[in-house]
């Protein structure tokens, strides 16, 4: 399988949540509610004859403003483990589309304002994520 298709499975999944939109890449000029994949670690050879690796992926979400009132309230929304959570869905198809054998969101951390290049400060948090895959 190839890294950019696990990649855009994750997008994907992430796309299901109302208004969250998401990329492989930091963009210049934030537009949240949005989740940057990033790839993080690659654990070869999990299987005999190299057929198997475990992926290991950060998913940034920046939710808004860090000053705006709503969004703590749509970062606790990402959090839960329900509808409308970050886990629900990207856990949601665990193949990513067929690229995957299975997928599963382990912890958000590291909950903080931060600034991208500007004056402006976005709440933000990260989701790390495990695939298993080929």
């Amino acid at each position: 399988m190839s890294i950019t298709a696990i990649r855009d499975g994750i997008a994907t999944n992430l796309r299901t949540l109302s208004g969250l939109r998401s990329t492989g890449e930091v963009p210049d000029n934030p537009n949240p509610p949005q989740a940057v994949v990033q790839l993080q670690a690659v654990d070869y050879d999990g299987a005999f004859q190299g057929g198997l690796a475990t992926y290991s992926f950060l998913i940034t979400v920046l939710v808004g403003r860090a000053a705006e009132r709503t969004a703590q309230t749509r970062l606790n929304a990402y959090a839960s483990t329900g509808s409308g959570g970050i886990k629900q869905a990207i856990e949601s198809d665990k193949t990513l589309g067929g690229n995957a054998y299975d997928v599963r969101v382990e912890t958000m951390t590291n909950i903080s304002a931060v600034s991208l290049g500007g004056d402006i400060s976005y709440l933000s948090a990260d989701f790390v994520v495990t695939v298993i895959a080929n």
